[in-house]
């Protein structure tokens, strides 16, 4: 009995003196739970940019840490941020009603280029390939049904004495080859022409120079808008409105109707 006590009694003390692994206690989890909600400062920035339209920032993503290029004062270039002289620019070009041809993405997207905050508002290349297509078709159509381009083409070779056919439709095929189309939409044509629209107050760009715009090449950004916007009609209007104002408002004005 004595060694059964006396056993009990060292079992005891090893018990007690044994160091309990911290596992076996119980306690509360500290484990942060993963939750995919957004927290309320990502989701209050997320609010705020989405009612701000696309056209008037930058991303912040987009935005380098700190500028790389030391800004100079003197070649700062102020572009136009008034929607309502976006609207009145519209409604001179395309007549009553204009400034609701086109939504309020696009109508920016047509008049900035690609010079403009790096391109990552958007720009108008695209829109402007497809309007220059749109364009020249609609000025060969005008060359060859036009009577006063028909008085103007070239004489006959006399030392060629075959007879042509002759049918009154291809009465004005000569004049999509005696001048190139190239030479009758130039920029130094389509610029000036843009420039008595107003197109130059709200055009968004990046001039090289800004003293120098000439140089810079603003005939051909104001040309480029100009497709643009024949472009973006046809995207959203389709293409015979777009023809229309191909027509109307740049044919006719440079004297080609």
């Amino acid at each position: 009995m004595a060694s059964n006590s006396t056993r009990r009694s060292l079992q005891s003390f090893v018990r007690q003196a044994r160091p309990v692994c911290e596992c076996a206690k119980p306690r509360s989890s500290s484990i942060r739970q993963f939750s995919i909600s957004r927290s309320k400062r990502d989701a209050d920035y997320e609010v705020e940019g989405e009612q701000r339209p696309r056209w008037s920032y930058t991303p912040e993503k987009m935005k380098a840490p700190y500028r790389w290029r030391i800004e100079d004062t003197e070649k700062k270039w102020e572009c136009n941020s008034d929607p309502v002289r976006l609207d009145r620019f519209y409604v001179k070009m395309l007549g009553r009603g204009g400034d609701k041809v086109l939504t309020e993405e696009v109508k920016w997207l047509a008049i900035t280029h690609k010079s403009f905050d790096q391109g990552r508002r958007g720009f108008n290349d695209r829109l402007a390939f497809f309007g220059r297509r749109i364009l020249n078709l609609q000025t060969n159509i005008a060359l060859l049904q036009s009577p006063t381009a028909n008085q103007t083409q070239s004489l006959a070779d006399p030392s060629d004495d075959r007879l042509h056919f002759v049918h009154p439709a291809l009465e004005g095929l000569p004049n999509l080859t005696d001048v190139p189309i190239s030479e009758i939409l130039t920029k130094d044509r389509l610029g000036p022409l843009a420039t008595q629209m107003g197109m130059r107050e709200i055009m968004r760009w990046t001039p090289r120079n800004v003293q120098k715009l000439e140089s810079s090449g603003i005939d051909v950004v104001l040309t480029t808008s100009l497709y643009a916007i024949i472009g973006a009609i046809a995207l959203q209007k389709g293409g015979d409105v777009a023809a229309r104002v191909a027509r109307e408002k740049v044919l006719k004005p440079l004297g080609i109707l």
